[in-house]
């Protein structure tokens, strides 16, 4: 809604003008009961928070059409209702004000004593003054992981800071519940989820009441990129549903065995999709049925790592990596409380330094989720998963030219920026401190020069991550207060709540409505360029969104295709015969003899375009081979070769071509074995 403008009526009576003399005499009426400044509420709970910015938010979008403003791609408002309830302290509203809101867990009072995860993830004794409003000593503080830092008024400062954007990821982890000491509620990992995403909208309607009823307050839960478009160009929050969890859908794993089924991925995806999420991770801290994990390193490695035991029967299993990219180093560090929870006669094993990936990639079943994630345009977030089930995706992705990925916190192998930029993903850096924000920005400020795109960051608050310390009152560069929005429209001061003030130069980023503070102090650090990439953000986000929901997938012109090969392996219970490459489903395969020079051909009935060739390889894969194309099935062409395939999916792109038949020519086997292809397609672009 734009600025309303002002307009004299001709026929004001003498009672209105004596209304406006007492008006006068008695204090200024808000001018946001008039409507005019439409993002201040009207009636705001008392006593709250301040927000501590004045001017007008931007609207409208820039000259080439393009809405502007931040996007945090990452974060958790609602993790207080996740880990049986008792791990992060506090709410983000509270029907009842703010004393209730940001008050100490039970039993941290009265002096942290029994603050057990307090003192496991911040060391120490986690002893420390519970009262939270109004005096907050204590917390919410940069290194405290266990209180709340998204309490609504502070998200309220963000956006009137410039974000655009905020993804609330729901999130969970079962075990990590089961093991907590404290708890007031099921660990059943989905009913968490759901009353998650019942609180992001009843937070929806507690600020619209603010702002007179439904649909006038500034934070939108949005269900697709047109609709965020909308919001963004009113000058309010777009709020995009997320998951994060361990075990989505019940698909835990329990001796390598699956807990879950196809039928459990549908009607998962279906309920998530129903109660609005649209971008999800599939595996989460334990290898689950889906796919295997990024590790975590040090102390938290070993006790995720128990937690893995625990979960599913198995440690996690290492191996060499056989491309550039590798998972995190698990490292052999001791974690004697979390160690002390295993089976008598059971321990962590030790790790070579060496062996750095994952052996756990995209299972069957997790391939089966990224598909249907896919056929419902959702976005698939790629970290937290292993280096292999993350390349696994990426291939998927790109022989369907879908550019629904995500990284959202800087836990994927940066050397898959590349890969993610060209399918038309999109990128967030966690909240890290502004120098070694910089740093990351400027190492990939090339490729999102070469794709045109802006960036992102994850807080991740609520999270259990730890976030940017104070540099120092007297840091080169510090933040000045009060200083300027981006955009030039609002002024920002240090953010007061009951008796606490904050400064971003001496307390650090305490919470969330701090991340104005911590952008001014990225410009003043490293100057303007990166934070114009930032604030190109929301479009970027909202180009993947959009790309994602608009694409179709291409016609496979091989689909059921008569097909001939050199050679089919024999076996008395199954059949290899080379229509199995072509019959759509991936269960099936062709295989050839135990020879290098093997083809298989394709039939497509008629002459096509032909652009795109995509090889999905069973474990006997071709290390060169050729896709050759033809017009009459007698004079061939080559289209595209290979010397250094590495098996998995292969997607095969060159300049469209007249051809009605398409030749694999194997030239040299990858294995000991013949050549073995589950499914071949071919499509004209």
């Amino acid at each position: 809604m734009a600025r309303l403008p002002y307009r004299r009526r001709k026929d004001v009576t003498v009672a209105s003008l004596l209304l406006l003399v007492l008006a006068l005499l008695l204090g200024p009426v808000p001018s946001s009961a008039a409507g005019t400044e439409w993002w201040l509420p009207t009636a705001r709970p008392a006593p709250d928070s301040q927000i501590n910015v004045t001017g007008e938010p931007f609207t409208g979008t820039n000259a080439q059409g393009e809405v502007r403003g931040f996007a945090d791609v990452h974060n958790h408002l609602f993790s207080n209702e996740a880990f049986g309830g008792r791990l992060i302290c506090g709410k983000v509203f509270s029907g009842a004000g703010i004393g209730d809101a940001l008050k100490d867990c039970p039993e941290h009072y009265p002096d942290g004593s029994l603050a057990i995860f307090d003192f496991i993830t911040n060391g120490g004794d986690g002893r420390h003054d519970p009262v939270g409003w109004p005096t907050f000593k204590d917390w919410p503080a940069h290194d405290s992981l266990t209180h709340q830092q998204n309490y609504y008024a502070w998200v309220e400062r963000a956006w009137r800071g410039g974000q655009r954007v905020l993804v609330n990821d729901l999130v969970t982890n079962g075990v990590i519940c089961s093991v907590y000491f404290f708890k007031d509620r099921s660990c059943d990992e989905m009913t968490s989820i759901r009353l998650q995403a019942k609180l992001s909208y009843d937070l929806q309607a507690y600020i619209d009441k603010m702002y007179g009823g439904t649909g006038k307050g500034w934070f939108r839960i949005v269900t697709d990129s047109a609709q965020a478009r909308q919001v963004i160009e009113q000058g309010k929050l777009a709020v995009v549903l997320g998951v994060e969890t361990s075990e989505p859908f019940g698909c835990k794993q329990i001796l390598d065995i699956a807990q879950c089924s196809k039928a459990d991925i549908d009607k998962g995806l279906d309920e998530l999709y129903d109660l609005g999420v649209r971008s999800m991770f599939l595996c989460h801290k334990f290898d689950n049925a889906l796919c295997g994990v990024r590790f975590d390193s040090g102390t938290l490695g070993t006790a995720i790592n128990v937690g893995q035991f625990l979960s599913t029967g198995t440690f996690w299993k290492t191996e060499e990596c056989t491309g550039p990219q590798h998972d995190n180093p698990i490292g052999n560090a001791s974690a004697a409380e979390a160690e002390a929870e295993l089976p008598a006669g059971v321990d962590v094993p030790s790790y070579a330094s060496g062996a750095q990936c994952n052996v756990r990639g995209l299972t069957e079943l997790g391939e089966y989720a990224a598909r249907g994630m896919m056929n419902r345009g959702m976005m698939l977030e790629i970290d937290h998963m292993s280096v292999k089930a993350t390349g696994r995706v990426l291939d998927i992705f790109e022989a369907e030219s879908y550019p629904g990925v995500l990284s959202s916190h800087s836990w994927m192998d940066m050397d898959w920026t590349a890969r993610v930029y060209g399918l038309g993903g999109f990128i967030g850096q966690y909240m890290h401190g502004s120098e070694g924000f910089i740093a990351e920005a400027d190492r990939t400020e090339a490729l999102r020069d070469k794709y045109g795109v802006g960036y992102g960051y994850g807080t991740d608050m609520n999270g259990v991550g730890g976030w940017p310390g104070p540099r120092g009152a007297d840091a080169p560069n510090k933040v000045t207060y009060p200083f300027t929005s981006v955009d030039g429209g609002t002024v920002i001061d240090k953010q007061t709540t009951g008796q606490r003030t904050w400064d971003l130069n001496t307390d650090g980023a305490a919470h969330y409505g701090l991340v104005p503070d911590w952008i001014e102090d990225i410009r003043r650090v490293g100057g303007q360029e990166v934070v114009d990439d930032l604030f190109r953000g929301a479009e970027s986000y909202l180009d993947t969104w959009g790309a994602s929901e608009q694409h179709q997938s291409a016609v496979n012109l091989a689909n059921n295709a008569p097909s001939t090969a050199s050679s089919a392996e024999w076996n008395p219970f199954t059949s290899y015969a080379p229509g199995r490459a072509v019959d759509g489903d991936r269960g099936t395969r062709w295989a050839s003899d135990w020879s290098d020079d093997q083809w298989l051909r394709i039939d497509l009935g008629a002459t096509h375009r032909v652009g795109r060739v995509t090889l999905d390889w069973e474990r006997a894969y071709g290390k060169a081979y050729r896709v050759e194309l033809s017009t009459d099935g007698q004079a061939w062409k080559t289209a595209w070769s290979t010397t250094s395939g590495d098996g998995g999916l292969d997607t095969a792109r060159f300049t469209g071509t007249p051809a009605r038949y398409v030749r694999v020519l194997g030239l040299e086997r990858g294995t000991e074995w013949g050549y073995s292809l589950h499914e071949v397609s071919v499509h004209s672009n």
